[in-house]
């Protein structure tokens, strides 16, 4: 949990207006939801409860814009007010009541999106206690939820958070499994429980895995899959059997009957993949597996959001482009196993050049604090390749892109007038090295300031801990 490190009348008063009610149901949400004939189990049985932080009305001078969609303004102003961002442009009027920050020299950019990250599965301390990301008992358990195993105590909230940026991110479970569960995506905010820090409306994912992971970790116990040729005959049989699940609750939905047909967990996942309303997001290196499973996606009518980590995507981006999926990707880590070896450090720069969606992603406690220089690695990489890409085209691999591969980018993701006003005051360049957030806001509340101890979030964890609360 994000705690800022305030005198106690003044955690009091931020503690009244933490972002989640305890965890409970709103009393908005459904138990179930009516169709035609039978009555429906429920698709979102843990909402959000979030709600933003109070923000006062703020207006970011003299700065260099970055609007996460590829555009760029210099000498430029962001005002926002409301967690929303009012007006974004030039010689913007403060009005009265409005907090002016003259930014002369820096960088504004909307928030870090990272859609790859384990952080509270897989928190620090990194010890067997708190290790829940891998439901490790059979290839496919899609009636697991990450959010489920957030420990919101997880002290790299607070350093994606200040070190890095990072505004939104989406925790998957871990790859042992072909089908390794729901992910949940978040704001990157102080919360007693996760679903007080559940971005609101974020489409559910689901995780699933190629490759060497799956078959590794179920051929060495004799059990199917060991190949991978295994992998997807696992994968073709279980989808077989949640289109069969889909077409039997959409008659009963649609026609009724005397009882509904029984519920399976992990079926109401697939299900959900197979209706739209789940995300799919692959882990996945090599090309050639890559378009085995689009065309399994095809077979079975669902649709591919995002290969992550895709080490070879830059062999396929024209079938990735005529697929519309995205490859998250990081900028230089590879060589780590057999399916990452035939990278290119020049990866995102090819997929932008040739018209596919390219993103970057941490998968690391330490890469989330620094996606910015593995953009600007990326982008580098790029330019050595004879691949000119602008400082604000490269940004949209850290802000638009992921926000449409986490189906928010109606939200979030850009510097629009109405989108939340998740925004990064860099005290530099972010493309340099010696760059850090100087102040970060969520849905215009100030969550982070550099030069405030009392914005400097501390968990719960860290409190009363040894050098807890620093940032070294």
């Amino acid at each position: 949990m994000l705690r800022m490190t305030i005198a106690i009348g003044a955690a009091a008063t931020l503690m009244a207006c933490t972002p989640d009610s305890g965890g409970t149901q709103s009393a908005g949400s459904s138990a179930a939801t009516p169709g035609k004939g039978g009555e429906s189990y429920s698709r979102d049985p843990y909402p959000s409860t979030y709600h933003r932080y109070p923000g006062v009305p703020t207006l970011v001078t003299n700065v260099t814009i970055l609007d996460g969609e590829g555009g760029r303004i210099e000498n430029g102003s962001i005002l926002f007010r409301d967690g929303e961002i009012a007006e974004v442009g030039t010689d913007i009027a403060a009005g009265p009541g409005v907090t002016v920050i003259d930014g002369t020299g820096k960088y504004v950019t909307p928030g870090i999106i990272d859609v790859h990250s384990h952080l509270g599965d897989y928190p620090s301390p990194g010890i067997g206690a708190l290790s829940d990301g891998n439901e490790a008992t059979s290839p496919t358990t899609p009636e697991v939820w990450a959010e489920h195993s957030v420990w919101p105590q997880d002290p790299g909230f607070s350093r994606a958070l200040a070190n890095g940026g990072v505004t939104t991110l989406q925790i998957l479970p871990g790859s042992a499994n072909l089908m390794g569960g729901r992910s949940v995506t978040i704001k990157n905010v102080y919360a007693r429980t996760v679903q007080g820090m559940k971005f609101p409306d974020a489409p559910y994912g689901l995780k699933m895995a190629c490759g060497e992971n799956p078959k590794r970790v179920y051929g060495s116990r004799g059990r199917m899959p060991s190949t991978r040729m295994g992998n997807i005959a696992v994968d073709r049989e279980t989808w077989a059997r949640a289109q069969e699940y889909d077409r039997k609750w959409d008659k009963y939905e649609e026609e009724g009957g005397d009882s509904p047909p029984s519920r399976d967990i992990a079926m109401d996942t697939l299900r959900g993949v197979l209706d739209g309303e789940i995300l799919v997001h692959n882990h996945c290196y090599r090309a050639d597996e890559m378009a085995i499973v689009m065309d399994m996606a095809k077979e079975f009518g669902y649709h591919v959001s995002a290969f992550h980590h895709a080490v070879e995507a830059y062999k396929i981006a024209d079938l990735l482009e005529a697929n519309d999926t995205c490859a998250a990707v990081w900028a230089d880590w590879w060589g780590f196993k057999m399916e990452a070896y035939d990278e290119t450090d020049a990866n995102l720069a090819i997929l932008e050049h040739q018209g596919a969606c390219g993103l970057i992603h941490s998968d690391d406690a330490n890469g989330i604090q620094r996606l910015n220089q593995e953009v600007a690695k990326a982008r580098a990489a790029g330019l050595r390749a004879g691949i000119a890409i602008s400082e604000e085209q490269a940004w949209t691999w850290a802000a638009i892109n992921p926000a449409r591969v986490l189906g928010i980018a109606d939200k979030t993701g850009s510097l629009r007038p109405g989108k939340m006003a998740d925004i990064v005051l860099w005290n530099g360049n972010p493309f340099s090295v010696y760059t850090r957030p100087q102040m970060v806001w969520i849905d215009g509340a100030l969550m982070y300031d550099m030069n405030d101890p009392s914005r400097r979030p501390v968990s719960d964890f860290e409190l009363g801990q040894p050098g807890g609360g620093s940032f070294n």
